[in-house]
């Protein structure tokens, strides 16, 4: 073995074992890449963070680290000094879900790392905000640039947050899962809207954009049509947008707004619903939901309204200008990361 930075018994001992533990994870690498490395990453973390190396052996801990194992593991890389870091913190932002949910690391192996790299900078050592973009990166298969894209528009904060009454109105677990369909505020800047509009314009400008407006309402939502006629009665009436969620197994009736959220706005969208279930809603279907879209609106005005309707209603606020983050540390290459791939 090559001479080390540091001359101490266990830590010698302690390379040798990664690098048996790197060249056996090489041999299955040929079928699984991405989660035997990821996995090799963890245990390395693990490593640092329960025996407190950085503690033991001074701030050139990782300086001295990532030197012995680029002669060590020759040809290998991903063991600069920061990426070393990384791998403390992914092991200390996760360890104690881990203990309650031990299958997790798993599901964390199926996420590429420089995802988890983006997710570690975004987290902040918030575990839960972590495990969120973890879980939507498997679910919806995001690409880095996707991923970023919604940690910028705060997805975390926004998603499940529609003020509802469905806890009272849908059976259980429907009515969970209703509830984290819906995101507020919706961000709407893919629209391209910057001056005066009315609703016409605000619906046709999403409809331009149908792709991205399918991506901000969320996966399972399948378009079904704009201005949706429905004849109750005598009288024509026009939905303004009918989606399918193919999760929920149900119609979507969305009404968007664009001023502030008034009481009055309640009773046609449940006009819409009831109509809906007696008119589109299959034997199989589940009952049809209705999600109001508004500029603003007052919480509390909203709750008390939605309490007084019998139908699966949310209300949501909307906004047109892109919302961009405010600390963008990590989610570039430093210099010295530039120069190591040069």
């Amino acid at each position: 073995m090559a001479n080390l930075s540091i001359i101490d018994k266990e830590y010698v001992q302690w390379i040798n074992d990664l690098k048996i533990r790197y060249r056996n994870s090489q041999i299955k690498a040929s079928v699984k890449v991405n989660s035997e490395q990821i996995e090799y990453y963890w245990n390395l973390g693990k490593d640092i963070f329960e025996l407190k190396l950085d503690n033991k052996y001074g701030s050139r801990f990782y300086k001295n680290l990532s030197n012995d194992l680029s002669v060590e593991l020759s040809g290998a890389d991903g063991f600069s000094e920061r990426n070393l870091r990384y791998m403390k913190e992914f092991y200390s932002l996760y360890y104690q879900q881990v203990e309650i949910l031990p299958q997790l690391v798993a599901k964390l192996c199926l996420v590429p790392w420089g995802h988890h790299r983006v997710i570690i900078d975004s987290a902040k050592f918030d575990g839960e905000k972590a495990l969120f973009f973890v879980r939507k990166t498997i679910e919806n298969g995001w690409s880095r640039s996707m991923l970023l894209n919604f940690i910028d528009t705060n997805l975390y904060e926004r998603e499940g947050k529609a003020v509802t009454n469905f806890s009272a109105t849908l059976p259980e677990p429907m009515s969970d899962l209703a509830k984290e369909i819906t995101r507020d505020p919706y961000n709407f800047a893919f629209a391209g809207i910057t001056g005066r509009y009315n609703e016409k314009l605000l619906k046709s400008a999403l409809l331009r954009n149908i792709t991205e407006f399918l991506i901000e309402l969320g996966s399972g939502f399948a378009y079904v049509g704009k201005e949706y006629r429905l004849e109750i009665g005598d009288t024509e009436n026009f939905i303004d947008l009918l989606f399918y969620h193919l999760n929920l197994r149900c119609y979507v009736v969305v009404e968007v707004k664009v001023d502030k959220f008034t009481p009055g706005d309640i009773g046609q969208l449940s006009t819409y619903v009831v109509a809906c279930n007696h008119i589109l809603k299959r034997e199989d279907d589940k009952p049809t939901i209705g999600l109001l879209v508004c500029k603003n609106k007052d919480n509390t005005m909203a709750q008390y309204a939605l309490e007084g309707s019998s139908q699966p209603i949310g209300i949501s606020s909307y906004e047109l200008e892109k919302l961009y983050p405010t600390n963008v540390e990590g989610l570039i290459p430093t210099i010295e990361e530039l120069e190591a791939k040069l």
